[in-house]
């Protein structure tokens, strides 16, 4: 194993040197891409293990040299394709560089989360402080600035602020992640912001089936206008149930993959002109760019998590408020 990592580390070494530099900002941007090698702190190792369904047959191997040792798949621009006819298998299941960084922020969020409720429980009235403090005062504006003005009940504030502050910071960690010197933004990659985007999907159609049932979410899908507009109001409405989480998809991933982008090709003029002239223009820049960067980071985090939290307050409509006051009254 540590003399095929090796090899691949070498081989990589003295493909970047020669790279021209009218290539030095494609490949660059190449970089910002998923990998089947792991890609991290400048280092890339061959340890990700290859997961493969084709031909009716689970493939595994250990990595991507056992892989190609074995001749039926080789690697292909980062993809895994067939020898023999140079098309993808089936289903790619694979651990890729960018799953380890979402497994990376997940125990980040864990450790952090993890180390404030030990806080507590140590001393329960005692003023939070450090990381405690800024964790307790994002949870608090979570609360009272995007949840519950949107669900617009007690209870279901209560039963889904887990869902909602364990989506702010999974995704503001990720990005974050990104911005550290020999990292990866696995919110730059489309598969990552789809996955959040069709979890919050099954959350919105689901809560709001959950409260006013099957029928009234049906009924939910002639957006107020009479039956007999439902030919052509049933259609829109499916439309829109799907045009909300692919908007979430893409505004995630298109705001995180421009930043670095930008910040790459500034960097990439130095190498492209290789004049002394150009570096304070571009690092300038790219300082701007990166510190902007890091306000859109939050951002994005803050924009995902009350769009998600608007359209559940649209999908249950008035009904979570009416069940509320009943209660309250009652």
């Amino acid at each position: 194993m540590s003399s095929a990592v090796s090899d691949t580390v070498a081989s990589q070494h003295r493909h970047h040197e020669d790279i021209p530099p009218s290539q030095v900002i494609p490949h660059l941007l190449e970089e910002l891409g998923d990998h089947h090698e792991l890609n991290i702190a400048f280092t890339t190792t061959d340890v990700l293990p290859i997961i493969l369904y084709d031909g009716g047959r689970w493939h595994f191997y250990q990595n991507v040299h056992a892989m190609e040792q074995a001749g039926e798949y080789r690697l292909v621009k980062g993809h895994v394709v067939r020898v023999q006819d140079g098309k993808s298998p089936t289903l790619d299941l694979s651990v890729t560089n960018l799953v380890v960084f979402q497994w990376i922020g997940m125990l980040i969020v864990l450790a952090l989360f993890v180390l404030s409720a030990r806080r507590y429980r140590r001393d329960p009235l005692a003023p939070p402080r450090g990381i405690q403090n800024a964790i307790e005062a994002l949870v608090v504006y979570i609360r009272d600035e995007v949840v519950r003005p949107n669900l617009r009940s007690e209870r279901l504030t209560r039963q889904f602020m887990p869902y909602f502050v364990a989506l702010f910071f999974f995704i503001l960690t990720l990005n974050l992640i990104g911005l550290l010197p020999g990292m990866h933004t696995a919110t730059g990659a489309i598969g990552t912001t789809a996955a959040l985007a069709i979890t919050a999907f099954l959350v919105i159609n689901g809560l709001a089936i959950r409260e006013i049932g099957i029928r009234g979410w049906l009924h939910h899908l002639l957006g107020g206008a009479p039956v007999y507009l439902a030919p052509i109001m049933v259609p829109i409405e499916i439309l829109g149930l799907f045009t909300k989480p692919f908007a979430l998809t893409v505004r995630l991933f298109a705001n995180m993959s421009a930043g670095h982008i930008i910040l790459l090709s500034l960097i990439g003029l130095i190498f492209y002109f290789r004049s002394i002239f150009v570096a304070p223009m571009s690092v300038g820049f790219s300082i701007f760019i990166y510190l902007l960067e890091t306000l859109v980071c939050f951002l994005q985090a803050y924009i995902f998590t009350i769009l998600t939290a608007v359209f559940v307050g649209l999908a249950i409509g008035d009904h979570a408020h009416e069940h509320h006051a009943e209660q309250s009254s009652s």
